[in-house]
């Protein structure tokens, strides 16, 4: 069977995603102990809250290193929500800087838009040939957010003797206010999405279907 660990650092609406991945018929488990996340099929890293405290929590248990370790051999990572946000190089809340995880080139930044958080169910541009978003494209997923990144590059991951340049970079967009933002990106076995999947009905749920796929 399937495995996969939903990764708990004091972040994250993580019983909802627990179910989701269950109701797809993974051998789910909800924990921060590095050698199950290590060694489970797929790792989800979730995330509710600012990035700085997201970040501090991660690096905490570990959180980091077990990112880096399975990207580095292959293991497919999906970072959700701030947890997809805590994947690029900074975030930029409240005037602080903080420091990402580093695997996806920019930063994140306030939102744009008259009315934020960004809430409720939005449509995405998807990039060609998503493999997440494959089926989906057309479909409305559901935001909650006030911050994003704006512009994304491939981030040089030698520093974490990582090497992901043969892989290709897919970034999808969505737009709102005056913000144009990264609502999924895929790189190699590393996977994210600012929108939260487990939450986004029978288009989250073939979107989980297709990352599943891949394990």
């Amino acid at each position: 069977m399937t495995t996969a660990v939903v990764f708990d650092y004091g972040f994250g609406n993580v019983r909802s995603m627990v179910r989701a991945l269950a109701n797809q018929g993974v051998d789910t488990t909800l924990t921060s102990d590095y050698r199950q996340a290590l060694e489970a099929d797929g790792l989800v890293v979730p995330g509710v809250g600012a990035f700085a405290a997201c970040m501090e929590g991660l690096r905490k248990v570990n959180g980091d290193r077990v990112i880096y370790d399975r990207i580095r051999a292959g293991r497919p990572v999906l970072g959700v929500c701030v947890g997809e946000q805590i994947l690029f190089e900074r975030g930029n809340e409240h005037g602080a800087n903080a420091t990402g995880v580093g695997l996806i080139g920019g930063s994140v930044d306030p939102l744009d838009a008259d009315v934020v958080p960004h809430m409720g169910w939005d449509t995405i541009d998807a990039a060609d040939n998503s493999v997440l978003l494959h089926g989906v494209e057309q479909e409305r997923f559901y935001f909650v957010h006030s911050y994003a990144a704006m512009a994304v590059s491939a981030a040089d991951t030698s520093k974490y003797e990582i090497d992901l340049s043969d892989a290709p970079e897919r970034v999808s967009w969505c737009d709102y206010g005056r913000s144009r933002f990264v609502a999924a990106y895929e790189r190699g076995p590393l996977f994210a999405t600012q929108f939260h999947p487990e939450k986004s009905g029978d288009a989250g749920a073939q979107l989980l279907k297709n990352w599943i796929a891949l394990l």
